[in-house]
C-alpha cells in the first residue's frame, strides 16, 4: 500500500498491520499524518483534553541502573536519607490534598538495594527487605491518611510485585522507552542498566495485563533510536494491549539533554520529529487509546501537539516539581487550560486511573480501592472537581462564563429547517451539537449516542445545552413556574425488598440505618389528610415500603379512608411496584386492580420505583425489584385505565450516560403510545446513608453539572411529548433548583409538608417549602409563580388562599412496627 492508502485506511478506523505501520517510517511529511491523527482522536475524545492533578513523591532516588540521560537517580549522598520517611511522604501528600490533587505519583529508582549497601541498611531500619515492599506500605499509608489515589512507577516487577502493589494503587506504569536491544550496547544510553532490557520491561507489562492493572507505558524519543525502532516499540506495546486491554495511555516523551549526564551534548529531537511520532502513535493505536505528551517538555508547542493527535497532558502538579525533569517546570493549570482552549479543546481533570477503567472498577480495581475511586468520579469516569452532593448542605458551585447562556447564537440558516427562535450559544464550531438541538426542538426523537453527547457537555457546550433547553422551555411553557401544595404521607417504612440505594426501609431483612420501623394506622393517615386540606393542599402523595403484611386490600382501604375524610382531595398514590405487588397478592390482573383502586378513590400515580429503566443497572441497585418491562407495563395499564402519572429517574449511583439515555428513550416511547405522563422528575441519588454507598459500591450521586444537565437534556429529548420538567428542591436545594429552572425546568414540584425518604438518605434540606418560599424563589428568577393541581390546572382560589400563612404542622405520629425492629442487646446481657 502507498502512504496515502495507509492513511486512508487509518482514517476510517482501520487497523494498520505491522507492515503498514512500519511503512510510515518512510513518510517524512508529518502534515498528512497529523491531519488523520487529529480526526481519529476527535472521533472518540471530541473536544476534551485531560490531565491528572497530582503530587509527585520521589520515594527514593537511588537506582541500580545508570541511564546516561538521567539526573533523577544518583548514588547515596552523605547526610541524605536513602528513602523518604513516612512523615515526609505524608507531608508531601497532604500538601497535594490541600491543593485539590487526586493522584499521588510515586516515582523511584529501580531496585537500589541490589547495588547499594546504604539502601539495604535503610530498608532494614524501615522494616523491609525490598524497595517495592516499602513502596507498598507508603502507598497504602497515603491512601488511608489523605485519600489521594496512588499511581506507582517502580520499574521492572514480577507478578507477585504487581499483585501486592495492585492492593494499594489504582494504576501502575513503566516506560518501555524502546524495544531496541541496540541501545543497551556499549556507548548506548542504556549500557550498564539491567532494568532497561526490553524483554524484562515487556514481561512486566505483560504481567500487569494478566493481573488486570490499568497500566501506563510509552516511548522516549531522541536517545539514539530510529523511526523504525520507535514504530517497532509501539507495535510491541499494541500487541500486549490487544491481549489484555490494560494499557490506559501511551506516552510519547521527548528526550531533554541535562547537565551532568553523559548525553549532555546529545541533540534533542526536533519538534517536527516529536509531532511525527505522536501522530504515528495515534495511527497505530487508533481513536480510543489515550495518547499523552508531557506539556512541560514542549511548553511552546502545546497547540501543535494537540494537532498531532494527543488527548492528554499527563500528571501536572500544582505543588511539587517534575523531579525527573527538574529543569522543566509544570505549566500553571490556568495557563494550561488557556493554551488548551486556544487550540479548540477543553481541559478536563481525570484521576490516575483513566475514565474507561474507572467506570469498570469490578474488573480493573482492587476491592479495597473501589470505594475511593467511585467517590471521586462522575458518570463518565472523570474526576469530580467540587464537593457538591445532592441533598447535602453545600452551596452549588458557580459555573464559569455564565453569560454564555444568553450569548451569541450559532450561525444558522433558517431555510434549512432551523427554528430562528432557538438560539444556541457556545463553541461556534460545534456543528454536531447544533444539529442535535435542531432535531430536538423540531420534536424529532434523538438517538442514544446523541443523548449521550448531550450529557457529556462541558464548558461552553454545557452552557449551550442549558441555553437551548431553556429557550425551548420558554417557547413551550412561557415564563411561568408551577408548583403544587401537597402532603407526602409515607405510610410505612417496613419493606421486604432490599434496594441498595434506599435508607428509608426498615425491617428484619433491611439495613437498619436511620429511624425505627413504623406502620401508620388509618386514623393517623386520615388525620394527616385533614390537616393537609386545612393547610391548602389539593393533593396527598402516598408511598411506602412494601410491607410483608400488606395486600392489595391494604391499598384499597387507604384510598377509601382518605376519600371518607376529605372527598375532594386528589389521591396521588402508589408506585408501579406497589401496584404490581398489590395486584399479585389479590390474584388480580394489574388493569383490574387499577380499576378497583380508581373506584376506591385513587386519582393518579407517582412515577417512582423507576430508578433507571435499564436492567443492567437494576441488577446492581435493586435486583429483586420489578424489571424495566414490568414498570412500563404497569404505567401503560394505568394510562389505558385513564389514570395519569408522573415519571422519574433516580440517577448518579452505578449508572452511566448511556443508561440515562435509554431511560429517556423508553419513557418517550411509552408517552407517544399513551400520553399519560404529566411531568418528568429527575431525582439525583442522595448517597450519604444508603447501603450501596456505605458499602463502597456507588458514586456520590451525580455531579452538579450532571444534575443540571439531566433537566436540560430531558427537556430536549422529551419534547414535545412531555411538556413539564420538574426539579426537586429537596435534593437540589433552593440554589440548585433555581439553576435547573434556568436550564429547561418549569415546575418546582410540591411543598411536601412532610418528607421522609430523602431525609432518611441523609439530605438536610427542609421537609417543607411553603408557598411563600416557593413563590419568592420563582420571582427571584424574574418568572411568575402558578399554584397548580396535580394535573396542571390552576389551583382553586379557596385552596390557594388557605395555603398561605398556614398553621404549623402538628408533630406526626409514626405508629411503631415493633415486630420489625431488630432486637437490641443490652450491655448487661453481654
Amino acid at each position: 500500500m502507498t502512504i496515502d492508502e495507509i492513511l486512508a485506511r487509518a482514517g476510517t478506523g482501520g487497523r494498520l498491520s505491522e507492515g503498514q505501520a512500519l511503512a510510515l517510517a518512510d513518510c517524512a511529511d508529518m502534515r498528512p499524518l497529523m491531519r488523520v491523527a487529529a480526526r481519529l482522536r476527535d472521533a472518540v475524545h471530541g473536544k476534551l483534553v485531560s490531565y491528572s492533578r497530582k503530587v509527585f513523591i520521589p520515594l527514593t532516588q537511588l537506582c541500580r541502573d545508570v541511564c546516561h540521560y538521567c539526573t533523577f537517580a544518583h548514588p547515596p549522598r552523605r547526610g541524605e536519607p536513602a528513602y523518604l520517611g513516612a512523615e515526609q511522604v505524608l507531608e508531601i501528600a497532604r500538601a497535594g490534598a490541600r491543593a485539590g490533587c487526586h493522584e499521588a505519583l510515586f516515582t523511584l529508582g529501580d531496585k537500589p538495594e541490589l547495588r547499594y549497601g546504604a539502601a539495604r541498611e535503610a530498608l532494614v531500619r524501615l522494616g523491609h527487605e525490598t524497595t517495592l515492599s516499602y513502596l507498598a506500605e507508603m502507598a497504602g499509608l497515603v491512601l488511608r491518611e489523605t485519600g489521594l489515589l496512588p499511581h506507582v512507577n517502580p520499574g521492572v516487577m514480577t507478578r507477585t510485585d504487581i499483585d501486592r502493589l495492585r492492593a494499594v494503587s489504582v494504576s501502575q506504569g513503566i516506560m518501555l522507552e524502546s524495544a531496541s536491544e541496540r541501545l543497551r550496547r556499549r556507548g548506548g544510553p542504556h549500557f550498564g542498566s539491567p532494568d532497561k532490557d526490553p524483554v524484562a520491561r515487556l514481561a512486566t507489562i505483560r504481567a500487569a495485563g494478566k493481573a488486570a492493572v490499568p497500566f501506563t507505558s510509552g516511548i522516549l524519543i531522541g536517545i539514539g533510536e530510529t523511526r523504525r525502532e520507535r514504530i517497532e516499540s509501539l507495535l510491541a506495546l499494541r500487541d500486549l494491549h490487544d491481549q489484555y486491554g490494560h494499557l490506559q495511555e501511551i506516552i510519547i516523551q521527548n528526550f531533554r539533554a541535562k547537565p551532568g549526564t553523559r548525553m549532555v551534548h546529545a541533540p534533542e529531537p526536533a519538534l517536527d520529529d516529536h509531532l511525527w511520532t505522536i501522530a504515528v502513535a495515534r495511527l497505530i493505536f487508533g481513536p480510543v487509546m489515550n495518547i499523552q505528551a508531557p506539556p512541560n517538555l514542549q511548553p511552546g508547542a502545546l497547540a501543535e501537539m494537540i494537532g498531532a493527535g494527543i488527548n492528554d497532558w499527563g500528571g501536572v502538579s500544582p505543588v511539587t516539581p517534575d523531579h525527573v525533569n527538574p529543569e522543566a517546570p509544570w505549566p500553571a493549570l490556568d495557563r494550561l487550560a488557556e493554551r488548551t482552549a486556544s487550540a479548540g479543546k477543553l481541559l478536563v481533570e481525570r484521576l490516575a486511573i483513566y475514565p474507561g477503567y474507572a467506570c469498570d472498577v469490578d474488573r480493573w480495581v482492587d476491592p479495597a480501592l473501589r470505594p475511593a475511586v467511585l467517590r471521586t468520579i462522575d458518570a463518565q469516569g472523570l474526576a469530580r472537581t467540587n464537593d457538591w452532593v445532592p441533598g447535602a448542605d453545600v452551596e452549588p458551585p458557580t459555573f464559569t462564563d455564565p453569560a454564555l447562556r444568553a450569548g451569541a447564537p450559532f450561525s444558522r440558516n433558517a431555510g434549512e429547517g432551523a427554528d430562528p427562535r432557538i438560539t444556541v450559544p457556545g463553541e461556534a464550531g460545534d456543528s454536531i451539537l447544533a444539529g442535535i438541538f435542531e432535531k430536538a426542538t423540531a420534536g424529532e426523537a434523538l438517538g442514544e449516542a446523541e443523548i449521550v453527547r448531550l450529557f457529556q457537555a462541558r464548558g461552553t457546550s454545557f452552557d449551550a445545552v442549558c441555553h437551548a433547553a431553556d429557550e425551548l422551555r420558554r417557547r413551550v411553557n412561557g415564563e411561568i413556574v408551577s408548583y403544587v401544595v401537597t402532603r407526602n404521607i409515607n405510610y410505612t417504612n417496613v419493606c421486604y425488598f432490599r434496594c441498595q440505594f434506599c435508607a428509608f426501609s426498615k425491617g428484619k431483612l433491611s439495613e437498619n440505618l436511620r429511624g425505627r420501623p413504623y406502620d401508620l394506622d388509618l386514623p393517623e393517615i386520615r388525620r394527616r389528610v385533614e390537616e393537609a386540606w386545612d393547610r391548602g393542599a389539593t393533593e396527598v402523595c402516598l408511598q411506602g415500603g412494601i410491607h410483608p403484611g400488606y395486600t392489595g386490600a391494604t391499598y384499597l382501604a387507604i384510598c377509601r379512608a382518605i376519600k371518607e375524610a376529605v372527598p375532594d382531595i386528589h389521591v396521588h398514590a402508589f408506585s408501579p411496584l406497589e401496584i404490581w405487588q398489590g395486584a399479585k397478592t389479590l390474584g388480580r390482573a394489574v388493569p383490574d386492580f387499577l380499576r378497583e383502586l380508581e373506584a376506591a378513590g385513587l386519582s393518579s400515580l407517582p412515577g417512582t420505583a423507576a430508578e433507571v429503566l435499564d436492567d443492567e443497572v437494576r441488577a446492581v441497585i435493586c435486583p429483586d425489584k420489578i424489571k424495566t418491562a414490568e414498570w412500563l407495563e404497569v404505567m401503560a395499564a394505568a394510562h389505558a385505565t385513564g389514570l395519569r402519572s408522573t415519571v422519574t429517574i433516580m440517577y448518579g449511583h452505578a449508572d452511566r450516560y448511556e443508561h440515562w439515555a435509554r431511560h429517556l428513550l423508553r419513557i418517550r416511547a411509552l408517552q407517544q403510545r399513551t400520553g399519560g405522563f404529566t411531568e418528568f422528575v429527575p431525582l439525583p441519588f442522595v448517597p450519604m446513608e444508603t447501603p450501596i454507598y456505605l458499602k463502597g459500591r456507588a458514586r456520590r450521586g451525580p455531579t452538579y453539572r450532571e444534575a443540571v444537565l439531566m433537566h436540560a437534556v430531558a427537556r430536549l429529548v422529551l419534547h414535545p411529548v412531555i411538556t413539564n420538567i420538574q426539579t426537586s428542591w429537596v435534593k437540589m436545594g433552593s440554589g440548585g433548583a433555581a439553576a435547573c429552572l434556568e436550564a429547561g425546568a418549569n415546575d418546582l414540584g410540591g411543598t411536601l409538608m412532610n418528607e421522609s425518604i430523602t431525609r432518611a438518605a441523609g439530605a438536610v434540606h427542609g421537609q417543607e417549602m411553603p408557598p411563600e418560599s416557593m413563590e419568592a424563589l420563582v420571582r427571584s428568577l424574574g418568572r411568575a409563580p402558578r399554584q397548580r393541581t396535580t394535573l396542571y390546572a390552576d389551583a382553586p382560589p379557596a385552596r390557594r388562599a388557605a395555603s398561605f400563612a398556614a398553621p404549623r404542622l402538628v408533630e406526626p405520629v409514626n405508629t411503631p412496627a415493633r415486630r420489625y425492629e431488630r432486637r437490641q442487646q443490652s450491655a448487661a446481657a453481654d
